[in-house]
């Protein structure tokens, strides 16, 4: 230490001054750095090479935003589950810009979910890393890597609840993890749009001017259906999410 101090002294000095942005993604991409070390001494490592980054840009914070909801990033590699088609060939299409090989394909026929699986432990570490560094630094990053991370969240994690018998008209996303909440609670503020945290697991938009900026700034993905096979489907057919959202809109009294 230049102060020729214990670190636990100094700490105890320097423990409340806030980091720079700057500083904090320095941080992150060290300790990306130091996973991928420690992945690569494990037994097994796949040799297949990877792209490494340390820009972001609105395809990569889609793709560990994926991989974060609907997805997982394990100790051996990282996969991503959906029953949408268009959302795993998304997914796929932006990961074959870092790793140039192909994923292993799983199909659920019970349930319709498609599974592809990218076996990698150094690739699985680093995207780790990078899954902590998006989540502390999303609300400081371009707007629009900002709306491909909303984009991503309500596409795996949300729905429209639009019930005209009952004056119903809200979109919720779900999350076990309420920092998360929070996060995506701040980053719809930054386009405009209120939303309340609801129990433990919610994030709820309600109102027609807030449903209208959502519809406009971020909305479901072209493709993104329900599943109206389900017993308790009150559509009864696989409607597009944002075909119901403008359903719930166009309802609302003029």
């Amino acid at each position: 230490m230049k102060t020729g101090r214990p670190k636990g002294s100094v700490y105890f000095h320097i423990k409340d001054i806030p980091l720079s942005d700057k500083k904090r993604i320095e941080i992150g991409e060290a300790n990306a750095q130091r996973a991928i070390k420690i992945a690569g001494a494990r037994k097994g490592i796949s040799a297949r090479p990877f792209k490494r980054f340390s820009m972001w840009n609105k395809n990569l914070v889609l793709l560990v935003a994926h991989l974060l909801f609907d997805g997982e990033i394990s100790k051996t590699g990282c996969a991503y589950n959906n029953r949408s088609r268009p959302l795993v060939r998304r997914v796929e299409n932006v990961m074959s810009e870092l790793y140039a090989y192909q994923p292993r394909r799983y199909f659920n026929r019970e349930t319709g979910v498609e599974r592809i699986a990218y076996h990698n432990v150094a690739l699985a570490a680093f995207l780790k890393a990078k899954s902590v560094l998006l989540l502390q630094a999303v609300s400081r990053f371009p707007i629009d890597s900002q709306r491909m991370f909303l984009k991503a969240f309500f596409d795996d994690e949300g729905c429209v609840d639009f019930h005209p018998g009952r004056n119903r008209r809200r979109v919720r996303g779900y999350q076990k993890n309420k920092e998360v909440l929070l996060l995506v609670q701040t980053v719809l503020h930054h386009f405009g749009i209120c939303a309340t945290l609801q129990g433990k697991n919610e994030v709820v938009i309600r109102g027609k001017e807030n449903l209208v900026q959502f519809q406009k700034e971020i909305n479901f993905s072209s493709g993104v259906r329900i599943n109206g096979k389900r017993s308790n489907s009150i559509w009864k057919e696989s409607l597009e999410k944002r075909e119901i959202l403008q359903r719930a809109i166009d309802s609302f009294c003029t």
